[in-house]
């Protein structure tokens, strides 16, 4: 294991009687308060990453998994859900926003809050931050997430309204969508911006070097509820498995995310492993517009043939759980679909026979992620041994889709996880079945009945809560297990590893990422 100081600066000191005032802050929904007197405010945590680093961190576009993980620790929304617990909090917020008519929100901005740059944050950079999401010219990804609101203002120079279009129940669970940054930064030099940001976070970026590193340290100016517990953390970009599991082994590293199936018990020798259940999904998506998944009884027996006790047992050493519904069970708003995917071969070839086509010939495409490749080949001897005749197309993600997007897919099996945006039923069904490029030009099934059937269904239950709104999102999720044009055949388990003799209050998210909010090394 690596050495760490024993000894702590005059300057940490000073720092840790801050960190007290700021934990002292910390609402419910925040991970359980660290023992400052355990940890070395002077050290470096060290984490290996699993994915490599591409595209912006610019919190209006960022999408990539190693830019979002980043951003927890960087950027701040008024409103932030938690890593962990994916509970909102008070972020860049003095306190948890509340509305009479759910249709204004009127915010106060924390006190003393300033950007990275030492500039104080604004009014005006909140309004900024909101509308550069809300334009539609700027091809925001998260503009979709906030569509419900109709106009920012400033109220003066720490306040800012936020009218609705319509009463809005999710609007704590939705605002974090918009990071808040400066105007006069971004507006200087949008691409510096986004390669090296500036936020309120806890942590500043200091350097991103892809497939190398990536460096924070401490925002001393940070006046927020999750201060940092580090000097110093450094992500090291390890993509093969083996090479991280090995980081961890020999002390390289204090944590790694994504660790392989088939390393748990080793890993579990030398570090704490657990599995967080994600809404991570595997999912089949199918040609709705086209012979022979236009039939939605082909579509049905496509997921009736799926032994998926094999599929996880042998394919992911039981590393998931069969999907339910839309959602996992873990889920609070989970709800068990009206139709459910058990295995029934005898079922999956009457359905075939009634639509036509007892035998057939397909081409399933499948992206090349290591656990997906584990488990195409038993996701084509389940299908051969009913009538489908598959060849597998496996190949990497990006190219997959361009055959996809060119209307070049009969049927494909692929990973997804849009709960590191956020974990409502809402926004996660939005993703896929929202108005977006998923059901116009993938599965293609925007012009359908049924389609038109789920947008309404779910533009009502944003207007509704509590038991009216599940009661709505269960009818969605009935619509999506029956009609099945894109649906999930597991939710997986996500392995994370770490050193408990090392790391301080550390728990692993149920997405990807690693979160090292209130974590600090141990003395």
């Amino acid at each position: 294991m690596r050495y760490h100081p024993k000894g702590i600066s005059r300057r940490a000191l000073v720092l840790a009687a801050g960190v007290f005032a700021s934990l002292s802050m910390l609402g419910s929904a925040a991970m359980a308060q660290p023992v400052l007197d355990n940890i070395d405010l002077d050290a470096t945590i060290q984490a290996g990453i699993a994915y490599g680093l591409s595209g912006t961190f610019d919190p209006m576009s960022a999408s990539g998994a190693v830019t979002v993980a980043a951003n927890w620790h960087t950027m701040e929304g008024l409103v932030d859900l938690d890593p962990v617990t994916r509970e909102p909090y008070a972020a860049l917020a003095a306190e948890m926003p509340t509305s009479a008519d759910g249709l204004e929100y009127i915010i106060k901005l924390r006190e003393g809050a300033v950007f990275h740059d030492g500039t104080p944050v604004t009014a005006d950079d909140v309004v900024f931050s909101a509308e550069r999401v809300l334009d539609p010219a700027s091809n925001s990804l998260f503009r979709s997430f906030v569509s419900f609101i109709d106009k920012v203002e400033a109220v003066d120079e720490t306040t800012v309204k936020f009218t609705n279009k319509y009463p809005f129940s999710l609007f704590n669970e939705r605002i974090g969508s918009i990071k808040i940054v400066p105007r006069a930064a971004v507006e200087a030099d949008p691409a510096a911006f986004g390669n090296l940001p500036i936020g309120t976070g806890p942590y500043r970026l200091v350097s991103a070097v892809p497939e190398a590193q990536i460096v924070f340290e401490r925002n001393d100016d940070y006046t927020g509820p999750r201060p940092a517990l580090a000097k110093e953390i450094v992500w090291d970009l390890i993509a093969d498995p083996t090479a991280r599991v090995n980081a961890l082994s020999s002390g390289t590293v204090m944590a790694i995310e994504d660790v392989p199936y088939i390393d748990i018990d080793q890993v579990s020798a030398v570090a704490t492993v657990e599995k967080a259940q994600s809404f991570g999904l595997l999912f089949a998506m199918f040609n709705t517009s086209a012979p022979p998944f236009d039939d939605v009884r082909v579509r049905q027996a496509f997921l009736y043939a799926l032994d998926m006790d094999k599929i996880i047992g042998t394919g992911m050493l039981d590393n998931a759980s069969a999907a339910k519904s839309f959602l996992p069970e873990t889920h609070p708003n989970f709800h068990e679909a009206s139709t459910v995917y058990s295995h029934d071969p005898d079922k999956a070839r009457a359905l075939l026979e009634e639509a036509g086509v007892p035998q057939l010939d397909i081409t399933l495409l499948s992206t090349d992620h290591g656990w997906v490749k584990d488990v195409a080949p038993i996701v084509k001897e389940s299908l051969d041994a009913v009538g489908f005749n598959v060849t597998l197309d496996i190949g990497q993600s990006g190219g997959q889709y361009v055959k996809v997007d060119a209307n070049e897919m009969q049927a494909m099996i692929a990973p997804g996880d849009p709960s590191v945006f956020g974990n409502d039923a809402d926004l996660l069904m939005q993703w896929w079945f929202g108005d977006n490029i998923w059901p116009t030009d993938r599965y293609r099934w925007a012009e359908s009945a049924e389609y038109a059937e789920l947008t309404q269904i779910l533009d009502e239950a944003v207007r509704l809560s509590g038991d009216e709104q599940q009661a709505k999102w269960n009818e969605a999720f009935d619509l999506i297990s029956e009609q099945v044009p894109l649906y999930p055949l597991l939710h997986r388990q996500l392995p994370t590893a770490w050193s408990e003799e090392e790391l301080e209050n550390f728990r692993p998210v149920p997405t990807t990422g690693l979160s090292f909010l209130d974590v600090g090394v141990k003395k």
